[in-house]
């Protein structure tokens, strides 16, 4: 019988066990966003790894976005942001796993919801941000870069006023594909009567946010969406 002989690990999986290891110490240690991780020799020592692969390690868990790294600094634990979450929609869009159109119905869906929430749970201060950000896209039809920076704005400020981090996410996630399709379907709107139209839906659904009508708020971000999906299909994008 001819035996089988022991193999080592490879760097990948050294790493990918180190990866491993890590994050599993962040939640058995109960760390919190800003907490300091061991120093990498603590963790070469822990480990029993190289250095070289704890560096590997920690440079996958800082692109993740679960840690940061800092010149000369220990790692530590990172906010959460929606960087990570739109490259993968990104990657998914432009190698044609996923098209626009679906990103828009999970937007409908989720904005929807975000609109009703934030009408219940909005803060004052958060509602004249909302205002103030469909107002600024008013009278700005020569402008549709200014149009689409308070746009998205808006559409995240909302999210963030449903008080619900998850959505914030996700809505932030959506806006690194967004900024791809919101030029074409503005240009597919190609009348000013129509582009006013989609200016005066946002200021109306922000005076149902600021007027605490969740009932109005999700009916107009409904119907901003089905106007919106309406102007790419012309556009050839869904």
């Amino acid at each position: 019988m001819s035996e089988t002989l022991p193999t080592t690990p490879s760097s990948g999986d050294l790493v990918a066990g180190a990866v491993s290891q890590i994050s599993a110490f962040i939640r058995e240690s109960q760390l919190r966003p800003g907490d300091r991780l061991p120093s990498e020799a603590a963790l070469t020592e822990s480990l029993n790894v190289s250095r070289t692969v704890v560096r590997e390690a920690l440079r996958s868990l800082a692109a993740m976005r679960l840690i940061d790294l800092g010149a000369g600094k220990r790692p530590t634990v990172a906010e959460l942001d929606d960087s990570s979450i739109a490259m993968t929609f990104r990657h998914g869009l432009f190698t044609d796993q996923i098209d626009t159109r679906q990103i828009y119905d999970a937007r409908r869906t989720i904005e929807g919801r975000t609109a009703a929430l934030a009408a219940l749970l909005r803060t004052d201060k958060e509602a004249d941000e909302i205002l103030g950000l469909a107002r600024a896209m008013q009278n700005r039809l020569d402008q549709p870069a200014v149009v689409m920076e308070n746009d998205l704005a808006f559409h995240l400020v909302i999210a963030r006023a449903s008080k619900n981090p998850v959505f914030a996410l996700m809505i932030g996630a959506f806006q690194g594909v967004i900024v791809e399709s919101w030029p074409i379907g503005w240009k597919a709107r190609a009348t000013d009567d129509e582009r006013e139209a989609m200016n005066r839906l946002h200021l109306d659904l922000a005076e149902a946010i600021a007027a605490g009508d969740p009932e109005a708020a999700s009916t107009l971000m409904d119907r901003h969406f089905d106007q919106s999906l309406r102007a790419l299909a012309r556009a050839g994008l869904t």
